[in-house]
């Protein structure tokens, strides 16, 4: 259930979440983050980059221009790995825009006191300096965390939730028939993410603070339509709504007023574009939204513990991950996996907020 708190005068409040953020920025992932902006209770304390749907120097491009846009051009911006952990970088221009967000475009204001920082060193200290008090949202590849816990193995204490975008269980992968993305590119650093919760379990870490994996399963729950355009440029006060159709010719780009709403148009219309292209609709999964909303404590969402593991030596498997949700393999639960969620109500809250910023954006600027 969403993590609201009563006031004294009765009013409905949010606790605060202080957040950091691990994305290969990715149409879905600059949504999510977008949103995550748009939640007054969440103190983002850093955003790290990681190779996955493009390279790593365009991630953190997008993620600087995006968080700029958005009105938390504070908000640091690191770079760890530049590749995956054993195998070659495959990033995914076809998904994704050769630039990571579609059509959207915007310049880069590059701010220079995140770009001596190592992200992984960041984490560790942050954590570190910080215990029981942050919570990790990673929407990309793993492999920053792995090479975080590697250096700290006491990381599953110290941070207070991990939520995890990855992996397909009993659902079909979206990059071969059993893998799911983020998993596939970095198989390895997955499996070591996985290991590493296993020892902690064994150790004795409450099972409170293992990761809560949003996989496929439901993910994919969050089917976006072309309409949330048009609700969105509603909610933010547009003169004009935005309409955003099917019929339209590939390419067309947005003429609304509101910066926001015509970054995510043009985002967007390029991933209803890719869902189609390969038979799926004019729709799109906005995957790393739900975990985003899993993290602020904004969505519902129900999890079973499992025992977690990644396949990296077969060829036809590789990348797929396994859940063990009857204790078959004798070995403790090392995560919380997702098998339900509200994607109605999800996308009722992504419009409010998405809303709400866009106007204050139009306002300020």
């Amino acid at each position: 259930m969403p993590e609201k708190l009563i006031a004294a005068d009765g009013a409905e409040q949010w606790p605060p979440i202080r957040l950091l953020i691990d994305n290969d920025t990715g149409i879905d992932d600059a949504l999510a983050l977008a949103y995550l902006c748009a939640c007054d209770h969440v103190k983002i304390e850093a955003l790290t980059s990681t190779p996955g749907n493009v390279d790593v120097e365009q991630v953190a491009a997008n993620n600087r221009a995006l968080l700029a846009l958005c009105g938390r051009p504070e908000v640091p911006v690191l770079i760890g790995v530049r590749e995956p952990l054993q195998i070659p970088l495959v990033t995914t221009p076809e998904t994704h825009g050769p630039q990571g967000v579609g059509y959207a475009t915007l310049p880069d204001p590059m701010s220079p006191v995140s770009m001596d920082l190592d992200a992984i060193d960041y984490w560790i200290e942050a954590a570190r300096a910080n215990p029981g008090e942050l919570t990790v949202l990673l929407s990309a590849p793993l492999t920053n965390f792995a090479l975080a816990l590697r250096r700290e193995p006491r990381l599953p204490w110290l941070l207070r939730k991990v939520v995890i975008m990855g992996g397909a269980f009993y659902y079909q992968g979206n990059t071969t028939p059993t893998a799911e993305w983020n998993t596939h590119v970095d198989p390895h650093a997955a499996k070591e993410v996985f290991a590493a919760y296993t020892a902690a379990a064994e150790q004795g870490l409450d099972s409170s603070k293992l990761p809560v994996v949003c996989s496929l399963d439901t993910t994919e729950n969050f089917e976006m339509q072309p309409n949330f355009l048009t609700k969105l440029s509603v909610e933010a006060g547009c003169a004009e709504p935005e309409i955003v159709q099917a019929s339209d010719p590939e390419g067309t780009l947005s003429k609304s007023s509101n910066p926001l709403v015509r970054y995510l148009s043009d985002a967007l219309r390029f991933y209803f574009e890719f869902h189609r292209h390969y038979d799926q609709g004019y729709i799109a999964h906005v995957h790393d939204y739900f975990a985003a909303g899993v993290a602020a404590g904004t969505l519902e969402y129900q999890t079973r513990p499992a025992t977690v593991d990644v396949e990296t030596e077969s060829p036809l498997l590789f990348g797929t991950t396994v859940a063990d949700f009857r204790g078959l393999w004798g070995k403790p639960a090392n995560a919380q996996v997702v098998v339900a969620n509200d994607p109605e109500a999800g996308f009722a809250e992504l419009v409010q907020r998405l809303g709400a910023l866009a106007r204050k954006l139009n306002e300020n600027s």
